[in-house]
C-alpha cells in the first residue's frame, strides 16, 4: 500500500515503515558520529523504549557504548491493511541495526504496568543478559490498569485549583487562539498520578532487585520537564506536574535503595521537544514553536537524540559523574532555560498571532519534527511507492 500522513487532532493515525527506519538511522548516525561513550552502560533495560526519549536512550546506550538492550513497550502491529504504530516500526528498525552491529537487542511488547510483562522481562534478562547496570524508565501512557486493584486510571492534562486561559496553536492549521481549560477534579488528579507518577517505576525496580537482576552500582533514571512560567499552570503546577512530583518521590526512594550497592537513581529534566506526548498538551506546542526559533538562531537547539547522547556522555557517564541541582535532578534543560533564551521567547509570546506565526515562530520546524515521529518527511524515502505495512516484531 501507499502510506500518506493522516492527521487527526494532535496525532497522526498512519506511519511509514521505511520512514521510521530512516529516522532511527539518523539517530544512530548521530550517536556514532560523537564517538564512544567512555565507561558507558553494558546491560540496559529501557521501559518505554519505542519512541521519544526512551528510544533515544536505547540508541545512545547501544551505539554509544555497545550495550546489550532489552526494550519494553506497548505498540500495535499492522492489521487489515492499516499500518502499525510508529513505535512498532522504530523498534524493528533499531533491532535490525543493533543486531547487524553485533549487539544484543530484545523486545517485549505489552502492558508494562502489568505483572505479566514484568515477569516476562525478568525471565528474558535472566536467561539472556544477566543483571543490568542501567534501567531507564520512560513510559508515557494515557491510562493504567492497576495490577493490584484492577482499576483503570486515566490521566488528564488539566490545571489544578482554577481554570486557566492562555494562547495555544493548532499546529496543523496554524491558527493561534485562546484556550480555557477547566481545573481537574480530585479524582482526575489522583488518576493522573496513578498513571504518570512513580509507583510503577518503584515496582519495576523492586522486581529487578528481588530477582537479583540489578548489577552492583546499577543506576536508574526517569525523565521530567519543568519549563518556564508560561507553561506552569498546565504542566508544572497542573495534573502532569503533580504526577512528576510523585516521580521525584519515587526517585528518592529508589536512590536510597541503590546506594547500598553503590548505585543511584535520579530524574533528568529534559528540554521541551516535539513528541507524541507534548503535542497533546495545550499551550505547549506554541511555546515549543517559539522556543525552536530562538534556540536555532542561537545555535543551541537539540532534538531527542542530541539530548540523550549529551546526557549519557557528559552527565551519566562523565568521569566526574552527574551534576545535580538543589532538588537532586540532572538539568538537561540548561540550554533552554538560559535567561537570554527565555527572555526572547517571553518577548515574542504576547504578539504572536495567526497572521505572523510563520514569521515569529518555527511552526514549520515543529510540523517537520511532528511528521518525522511517524516516519514522514525523511530524505531518501520513496513515499509514492508501494510499501508492505506488515512487519513481524523481532
Amino acid at each position: 500500500m501507499i502510506i500518506k500522513p493522516k492527521i487527526r487532532g494532535f496525532v497522526c493515525v498512519t506511519s511509514h515503515p521505511d520512514g521510521c527506519a530512516a529516522h532511527v538511522g539518523q539517530w544512530i548516525d548521530h550517536v556514532t558520529s560523537q564517538g564512544p561513550i567512555a565507561k558507558g552502560p553494558k546491560k540496559v533495560l529501557v521501559i518505554g523504549a519505542s519512541t521519544g526519549y526512551g528510544l533515544a536512550s536505547r540508541i545512545a546506550a547501544a551505539f554509544g557504548s555497545g550495550a546489550a538492550t532489552v526494550g519494553v513497550f506497548y505498540e500495535r502491529p499492522s492489521d487489515e491493511g492499516r499500518p502499525a504504530t510508529p513505535g512498532w516500526y522504530n523498534s524493528i528498525a533499531f533491532t535490525r541495526k543493533a543486531r547487524a552491529a553485533g549487539l544484543y537487542a530484545s523486545n517485549i511488547n505489552g502492558d508494562a504496568f502489568s505483572d505479566e510483562i514484568k515477569r516476562q522481562t525478568l525471565e528474558r534478562i535472566k536467561s539472556d543478559v544477566g543483571p543490568v547496570d542501567l534501567v531507564v524508565y520512560s513510559l508515557a501512557s494515557p491510562r493504567r490498569t492497576h495490577p493490584r486493584t484492577g482499576v483503570v486510571h486515566k490521566s488528564v492534562l488539566k490545571p489544578v485549583g482554577a481554570p486557566y486561559t492562555n494562547k495555544t496553536v493548532d499546529t496543523g492549521k496554524g491558527v493561534v487562539s485562546v484556550v480555557s481549560i477547566e481545573p481537574a477534579s480530585e479524582q482526575e488528579v489522583s488518576d493522573t498520578v496513578a498513571v504518570m507518577g512513580g509507583e510503577d517505576w518503584e515496582a519495576w525496580m523492586s522486581a529487578l532487585g528481588d530477582a537479583g537482576l540489578l548489577a552492583p552500582g546499577a543506576q536508574s533514571m526517569a525523565y521530567s520537564y519543568i519549563g518556564p512560567e508560561v507553561t506552569w499552570a498546565i504542566y508544572k503546577n497542573g495534573t502532569i506536574g503533580l504526577a512528576k512530583n510523585d516521580l521525584e518521590r519515587a526517585a528518592r526512594a529508589i536512590d536510597a535503595k541503590l546506594k547500598a550497592s553503590g548505585g543511584r537513581a535520579f530524574i533528568s529534566v529534559n528540554k521541551a521537544l516535539v513528541t507524541q506526548a507534548s503535542s497533546a498538551i495545550p499551550i505547549v506546542p506554541l511555546y515549543i514553536s517559539l522556543l525552536y526559533k530562538v534556540m536555532k538562531k542561537a545555535g543551541t537547539h537539540e532534538g531527542c537524540i542530541e539530548q540523550m547522547q549529551r546526557l549519557f556522555a557528559t552527565q551519566l557517564y562523565a568521569s566526574s559523574g552527574p551534576v545535580f541541582d538543589e532538588g537532586g535532578r540532572v538539568r538537561m534543560d540548561d540550554w533552554e532555560m538560559r535567561p537570554e533564551i527565555q527572555a526572547a521567547v517571553a518577548k515574542a509570546w504576547p504578539g504572536v498571532t495567526t497572521e505572523n506565526l510563520a514569521e515569529v515562530s518555527d511552526i514549520a520546524g515543529y510540523r517537520d519534527e511532528f511528521l518525522k515521529l511517524f516516519g514522514f518527511g525523511l530524505p531518501g524515502v520513496a513515499y509514492d511507492a508501494e510499501v508492505e505495512p506488515h512487519m513481524p516484531m523481532l
